[in-house]
């Protein structure tokens, strides 16, 4: 409509977008553009590339809110740069987002109320639970261990994730071995996997 005259909001709106997408330091510097995509298709997070450009004294460099910012850019989302990033989000999460609430234990289960006898590792037949989580191409699995805590006999367990039911179930099942005057009590982390009581009785 070339006799129309005055201000339209979206198209100014699109001009502006355009001209910050060209002006983007990634945009203006390729060789640091393709150097970043490598890193982070090699497993480095922005955080780590950020530091590593500070560490290396580039002369160019970015930092870690430009970099998450180009992987959920139209042009990243074109390469999947999100997929290599640790946590695989399509979509950016927040920066300033409420955090899911962990559970919390029962008080009355706090480390702070177990018997005396335990801590001092006078009597075998006390356990301790701790998970040991793998690297990042073993996805969700993970390995469970037991340790007496006189003996230091371990028992190790693998999961192939940190459900609560899957966890537990695996080390009830591995407790129900034992005889019942060698697992007295199981002192675990806080942990959202071991929410649950464990239940040895039978």
């Amino acid at each position: 409509m070339p006799k129309v005259v005055g201000y339209f909001g979206v198209g100014a709106s699109m001009k502006a977008l355009s001209r910050r997408q060209k002006d983007r330091k990634l945009m203006r510097h390729p060789q640091l553009r393709e150097s970043i995509f490598e890193r982070i298709k090699d497993g480095w997070t922005p955080e780590q590339i950020a530091g590593s450009l500070i560490y290396e004294n580039a002369s160019v460099r970015v930092c870690q809110e430009t970099i998450y910012r180009y992987v959920y850019s139209a042009e990243g989302m074109m390469d999947d740069l999100w997929w290599y990033l640790p946590e695989h989000r399509r979509k950016r999460r927040p920066r300033n987002g409420r955090l899911p609430k962990k559970p919390e234990p029962h008080p009355a289960l706090s480390i702070a109320n177990r018997p005396e006898i335990i801590g001092k590792r006078i009597r075998f037949r006390h356990w301790e639970g701790d998970p040991m989580l793998l690297r990042q191409k073993f996805g969700k699995a993970n390995v469970t261990s037991l340790v007496e805590r006189i003996s230091r006999f371990t028992v190790l367990q693998m999961n192939l994730n940190r459900t609560t039911a899957r966890v537990m179930g695996y080390l009830a099942k591995v407790m129900r071995t034992l005889p019942l005057t060698a697992r007295k009590s199981v002192t675990f982390d806080q942990g959202s996997e071991f929410m649950e009581r464990l239940h040895l009785q039978a």
